[in-house]
């Protein structure tokens, strides 16, 4: 039997939830849970370890956290790394992910993993590694590790494997030269016959579909709006009272901001895992402009600023949550009859 490293978070490692977060690299030299499933559907691997890391510790501390994953792979020796499946698991799916690049990159070891397509970390790894596309949540779990353990079977036989839609793998970008038994203008002719007939046919070169929102119409006369403060850029409560995730947010925080002049660096942070912190820990101004807005409306520029600020942080959170956050606060603005917003980013 082919021998393969399984990587966890603490959750389906059976360390804990959230509260375990902070976990550190172990390793359980057994299969575990969803480790155990794949030992059982595989055909050709045995998994004789574990190895379990909370979401937030591998995210916070990661040369640390990959030194001692390395270390652990290269006593163990194995014939393929498997991670998760992280679903849409932010934090988890850059974990897997960065757990994956690693054994390719570093150490020539095959690498198969379970995502969403909206996964952050699926970028991060979807070259290296056979990233098996999945649903946004754990319901998915029997389809994806069957999926994970077939191919996982193909990866350490080394045989090639088929196009992605026939092997239910996310695109990895790469183009490769096949041969059909019709040439390209046939093929295309077909194709279009049965559009042209409202029938079923499968393109042969899908194209991205992008989202199209129809902007606002412009502010007539800002002087007299009541104008709205949001960002992305994680400048919270000194402590993070609501716990907004540093990377793949799935809630916002709303703070009243009414007798503030400015962020005071003695009383907001930023919780962002995007970029350095220092210079807006500094003077969280710098990302989210209340003392100019002040200004302004003492200008009389502005009609008034919102007594609400809005905040959540914008690295890695996936569309569906982006616009669920994005409707909830838009809902609270136009209730506080906000004319106009100033939204700010990094």
């Amino acid at each position: 039997m082919k021998r393969a490293i399984y990587y966890l978070n603490q959750f389906f490692g059976s360390i804990g939830g959230e509260e375990a977060a902070d976990t550190e690299v172990m390793l359980k030299e057994e299969p575990v849970g969803p480790a155990e499933q794949f030992q059982e559907m595989s055909e050709e691997c045995e998994v004789p370890a574990t190895i379990i890391c909370g979401d937030n510790y591998i995210n916070e501390n990661t040369e640390k956290a990959l030194a001692d994953i390395k270390e652990i792979l290269q006593e163990y020796e194995p014939d393929l790394i498997a991670a998760g499946p992280a679903f849409n698991a932010g934090r988890y799916g850059v974990a897997c992910a960065g757990v994956c690049k690693l054994a390719v990159e570093e150490l020539s070891i095959p690498a198969v993993t379970g995502m969403y397509e909206e996964n952050p970390g699926l970028d991060m790894c979807r070259r290296q590694a056979i990233v098996v596309e999945t649903v946004d949540s754990a319901a998915g779990m029997r389809k994806a590790l069957p999926d994970m353990a077939r191919i996982g079977d193909k990866l350490v036989r080394g045989e090639e494997l088929d196009r992605p839609a026939e092997e239910n793998y996310i695109p990895q970008g790469r183009r490769k030269t096949v041969f059909r038994e019709e040439r390209g203008s046939e093929r295309a002719v077909k194709m279009l016959l049965k559009r042209l007939n409202d029938e079923d046919f499968t393109t042969e070169l899908p194209m991205p579909q992008f989202d199209r929102v129809k902007p606002a119409d412009p502010v007539e006369d800002i002087s007299g709006a009541r104008v709205g403060l949001v960002s992305s850029g994680g400048i919270v409560p000194k402590g993070n009272p609501d716990s907004i995730e540093s990377a793949s947010a799935s809630r916002y925080g709303c703070y009243d901001i009414s007798k503030m002049g400015r962020f005071s660096s003695n009383e907001f942070q930023s919780i962002h895992g995007g970029y350095d912190p220092v210079y807006a820990n500094e003077d969280p101004n710098r990302v989210v402009p209340l003392d100019v807005l002040r200004q302004l409306d003492s200008e009389n520029r502005i009609g008034e600023l919102d007594e609400n600020y809005y905040v959540t942080t914008g690295t890695g959170t996936s569309v569906e949550n982006s616009e669920r956050l994005g409707q909830e606060i838009a809902r609270d603005l136009k209730d506080g009859n906000v004319q106009a917003v100033i939204l700010t980013s990094t």
